[in-house]
């Protein structure tokens, strides 16, 4: 009778792997669901990232049909990457606004020399608060805001060559 005992362990570890081994089997859902779609922009203001461009706001941004919002800094190799996205998003007539993250100007500016320039307007967030409240937990991020400054969609990391015709797919659909 008590031989059934000996047996307990080895029938618990069978178990567990059982449940891991399920767990293993079921595809993941990596997708990063934005906390603000659906929301509007937290109220921001920011001082202008380099002379010759606007800061930006976040009354700015409504009223004025939906458009990027990108998250940025020089410093970031993601966001070298993605340069050339933005750009042909900007020649396909996407409005893009910018906020430079913990950034100086001269670096922005060197960047922008370097990398070339899609944005209308580039506010500076150097404590990133801006980019805390807006959800972002790092650079590069693009928010597609509607023109009543809702936050339609959020992508996360740098926007790669294959995506280009999805995201404006994304802002026409937000016209």
């Amino acid at each position: 009778m008590r031989r059934w005992l000996l047996w307990l362990p080895l029938g618990a570890f069978a178990l567990l792997v059982a449940v891991v081994a399920s767990g293993l089997m079921r595809p993941a859902d990596r997708a990063v669901h934005s906390a603000l779609a659906g929301k509007p922009l937290p109220a921001f203001t920011l001082a202008p990232s380099v002379p010759g461009k606007p800061g930006l706001s976040s009354t700015a941004m409504r009223g004025q049909g939906p458009r990027l919002l990108n998250v940025f800094a020089s410093w970031c190799i993601p966001c070298i990457a993605e340069a050339p996205q933005l750009l042909k998003l900007k020649q396909a007539g996407v409005p893009i606004d910018a906020i430079a993250v913990r950034d100086t100007a001269r670096a922005v500016q060197g960047f922008l020399a370097r990398n070339g320039d899609p944005y209308a307007r580039i506010g500076d967030d150097p404590q990133s608060a801006v980019q805390l409240s807006l959800g972002s937990s790092g650079v590069p991020e693009t928010f597609l805001i509607d023109g009543s400054g809702v936050v339609v969609k959020q992508y996360i990391g740098d926007i790669r060559p294959d995506q280009v015709d999805a995201v404006i797919a994304d802002w026409r659909a937000a016209r």
